[in-house]
């Protein structure tokens, strides 16, 4: 992040503007929002410029820009749709301490204006640091839909209505009461009885909130898929939206946690198989702990949470504390890696069933039906295979698979650095450990990648039989 967005007070304060044509009136367009003092400083200015200073809006110095003119500015524009002097006066503005931006020049601004979504008083920024400016007014117009017009007018008697609100505890309780404004009980106001039945509205919800008792703890185990932020479900993020704190694993993208309320407290519990972790029955306590004294809990899990999650002992847990929780599933790591594979679980004539194991459990190395899953068509979805491929290599080998099965690995499934390694059984070993994979992967047994297989299917019978 080059630029650190803030919402900077202007009110009262000095705001100059060095232009006076069709550039400068972009900036003053929404700097007139604002309850700034305006200067604007231009020889040649236009007539919409004029008529602002005409009409008091703005102050108007009708010379080109002398040492002097950016004295106590809090913002200067250098907007004179000419490079050669915009240079110039920034150079003036630099020296008298204002913060400078130069219209349509990135990297000689100290700062930058973004595309803005004004339902004064809320306010939405939307900035790409000059990358992708397309974007940003995509975004903005989707917003612009989104946002209802009467989102202002209840702000801004929300914000006079604080004092009394204040009557309720802080934290769960007052956000409570405000999301039921906001998205319930304001809106159902202005739509049946107009701006003035906004006030009678709140009393009667802030008595209705004094009167209710604490919410109680809950838990949510949740799923977080395979690590794209494109793949959690709604629901998820729902969840993590309200969250008062999320108890998270190590495989769980930093792009979800980033969806997390800000002041969701956020603690890692990070468990790896063969390697240091916290332990279940201190992950179970520290659940039942934030949960019983009030709080919204996410469990966050990658993946799905039912799938190699130990749910059950945390269920466990929380229902000996007697508190109240919710399932979230997620997609599972395999669905996710056998998509980018462009291959399907099962295939007629070749399979009807599938076999979800895991490489290693709490014992060690885990131990399946090697004989079955040896058979020719079999195929399995191998959860936390990494380190136990030469154990499970070996196996197989042992109870008569075909060497030449197609084996799959896929490292980090779904996300940006995503590989795919594709193998057979005889070679899994030493190929996996010269790939030196570092992040979680996933091994499909019997599936190789569907280009990998056009190929197969296109060469000359010779070519295959050598």
């Amino acid at each position: 992040m080059q630029h650190f967005p803030i919402f900077v007070a202007l009110a009262g304060r000095r705001v100059v503007v060095s232009g006076g044509q069709d550039c400068a009136m972009a900036k003053l367009r929404l700097l007139l929002k604002t309850t700034a003092n305006i200067t604007v400083v231009a020889a040649d200015p236009n007539a919409d410029v004029q008529n602002l200073a005409r009409s008091g809006k703005i102050t108007l110095i009708p010379r080109a820009m002398e040492p002097g003119d950016a004295l106590c500015a809090a913002l200067f524009y250098a907007a004179n749709d000419d490079d050669v002097e915009d240079q110039r006066v920034a150079r003036i503005a630099h020296r008298e301490c204002a913060m400078v931006n130069i219209v349509d020049n990135l990297s000689d601004s100290q700062f930058i204006t973004p595309a803005i979504v004004d339902r004064d008083p809320v306010t939405i920024a939307i900035g790409t640091e000059g990358a992708a400016p397309v974007v940003a007014r995509a975004i903005k117009a989707d917003l612009e839909e989104r946002l209802p017009s009467t989102l202002g007018t209840l702000a801004r008697i929300g914000k006079a209505f604080r004092t009394a609100a204040n009557a309720l505890p802080m934290g769960r309780k007052r956000r409570d009461f405000w999301s039921a404004f906001y998205f319930g009980a304001g809106p159902a106001a202005i739509e049946a009885g107009g701006v003035d039945a906004v006030q009678p509205a709140l009393e009667t919800l802030l008595e209705q909130h004094l009167k209710t008792d604490e919410r109680q703890g809950h838990v949510d185990f949740t799923g977080s898929g395979p690590g794209d932020p494109e793949l959690l479900t709604l629901k998820a993020r729902n969840a993590l939206n309200e969250a008062d704190v999320v108890i998270y694993d190590r495989l769980v993208t930093p792009e979800i946690l980033e969806l997390a309320r800000r002041e969701a407290v956020m603690i890692d519990v990070g468990k790896e198989g063969f390697g240091p972790s916290a332990s279940q029955p201190e992950i179970d306590a520290l659940i039942v702990k934030h949960a019983s004294q009030g709080a919204q809990v996410v469990r966050l899990k990658s993946g799905d949470p039912t799938v190699f999650g130990r749910l059950d002992e945390e269920i466990e847990a929380v229902e000996a504390a007697n508190i109240s929780y919710r399932i979230i599933p997620g997609i599972t790591a395999a669905s996710a890696a056998v998509a980018t594979l462009n291959q399907s679980f099962t295939k007629r004539g070749r399979n009807s069933a599938l076999r979800i194991i895991t490489g290693h459990d709490t014992k060690g190395y885990a131990d399946h039906d090697w004989r079955a899953l040896a058979q020719k068509g079999e195929v399995a979805a191998i959860y936390m295979g990494k380190k136990s491929a030469r154990f499970i290599q070996g196996r197989l080998l042992m109870h008569g698979a075909d060497p030449d099965t197609p084996v799959t690995i896929i490292e980090n499934a779904s996300r940006t650095d995503q590989r795919i390694l594709a193998t057979t059984l005889s070679a899994l070993e030493p190929t996996l450990t010269q790939a030196n994979l570092a992040g979680p992967a996933i091994t499909f047994y019997g599936l190789a990648p569907r280009h990998a297989l056009d190929v197969v299917e296109t060469l000359p019978q010779q070519e295959i039989a050598q």
